[in-house]
């Protein structure tokens, strides 16, 4: 029997995905659990114009993914930190910072948790930091780090 999955099931498929699978199951398990519908004409027509959809949401989504990355390497960002005399910096700079510096000189937010820093930031200078955007999207972006 051919079903429509509604929710990812282990084993079986994920959201949106026509798939076979035994009469038994589909009857006993899946449609009465709410993770499948019947695949009648009628679901699957829905189910053609709701991967339309995702397509254009994707689509829109990269196009915006790719405006951003031509924003934050156009220039680097400068990051200020607390230094000795000697030009070393006291502590560390971190995602967090960075990801204030993107906020504040580019006017995008970026979550923290996507920014890692390659190289370890221990003086003053230009360093570089990897920033991953998801479905496989990923750039360097410089930052300069300068004492306050």
């Amino acid at each position: 029997m051919q079903v429509i999955l509604i929710q990812d099931v282990n084993n079986i498929g994920g959201a949106n995905e026509l798939v076979t699978v035994k009469n038994g199951y589909a009857r006993n398990y899946l449609i009465p659990s709410k993770l499948a519908i019947e695949a009648s004409p009628s679901n699957l027509k829905q189910l053609q114009e709701r991967q339309k959809q995702l397509v254009k949401k994707e689509e829109k989504l990269l196009a915006e993914i790719n405006s951003v990355i031509t924003v934050l390497q156009s220039s680097p960002l400068k990051v200020g930190a607390k230094t000795g005399t000697s030009g070393k910096i006291f502590g560390s700079v971190t995602s967090v910072q960075i990801a204030r510096a993107i906020k504040e000189q580019k006017g995008y937010e970026i979550d923290r948790r996507r920014i890692t820093i390659i190289d370890d930031v221990k003086e003053l200078g230009l360093y570089k930091a990897k920033i991953d955007f998801g479905k496989g999207q990923e750039i360097e972006v410089e930052f300069e780090v300068t004492a306050e």
